[in-house]
């Protein structure tokens, strides 16, 4: 696969990333007043993720700052991977792989980067985009998730240690398409892990 086409496919990722985001921000209200049940196994609903996967934070003033970086500076060295597979001719696998990596890791930074000065609050209200009072400042956005898929619920059997009776849900996460694109990357590198990685054999040389 050439890098153009590599490109393309980051194009497109993230023209559906932002737009669903945007949509969703703008239309939905913060947490269950504005969810939508799809089905009994799937429901749009606007929450806002501060930290990383599952709601994960690093604690202190700098620390979604620092974080926000992180991502730009781990997004420079994807980039570059990209590049360098293509110089090698790698296989689909992974151009397709790393492409998909790329674009959802830049899609949550927008969100990161821009969306607390563009938007003012989704709590009770739907949000503005360009609002003049926005909710944040630079490189402090929170990333808009939307998909949950609460497959099944219940309760754990009573006899089991420690989590005895307690209520479970699955899928309990709510994710958005950056996220899909990411998880769906890293799952072509773990699945075809040898395609991805194959090694160029030259043709027609001398033994």
């Amino acid at each position: 696969m050439s890098l153009r086409n590599s490109i393309l496919i980051i194009a497109i990722v993230l023209l559906v990333d932002q737009f669903v985001k945007i949509y969703i921000k703008t239309n939905f209200v913060y947490g269950e007043a504005g969810q939508i049940d799809v089905a009994s196994w799937f429901k749009i609903l606007l929450i806002e993720n501060e930290g990383m996967a599952w709601g994960a934070k690093i604690p202190g003033a700098y620390g979604k700052l620092i974080l926000t970086i992180f991502r730009i500076l781990a997004v420079f060295g994807i980039g570059y991977w990209l590049y360098d597979a293509s110089t090698k001719h790698s296989s689909n696998y992974l151009m397709v792989a790393i492409a998909l990596i790329f674009a959802g890791a830049v899609g949550n930074i927008i969100d990161s980067v821009f969306y607390g000065v563009y938007f003012d609050h989704s709590y009770n209200q739907v949000a503005t985009l360009f609002s003049k009072n926005p909710y944040g400042t630079w490189f402090h956005g929170r990333v808009v998730d939307m998909l949950y898929f609460p497959i099944c619920e219940g309760n754990f059997p009573k006899w089991l240690p420690v989590y005895g009776g307690q209520p479970f849900k699955f899928f309990n996460a709510i994710f958005n398409i950056a996220d899909m694109a990411i998880s769906t990357g890293v799952g072509i590198l773990i699945v075809f892990n040898k395609k991805a990685f194959a090694k160029k054999t030259s043709i027609g040389t001398n033994s």
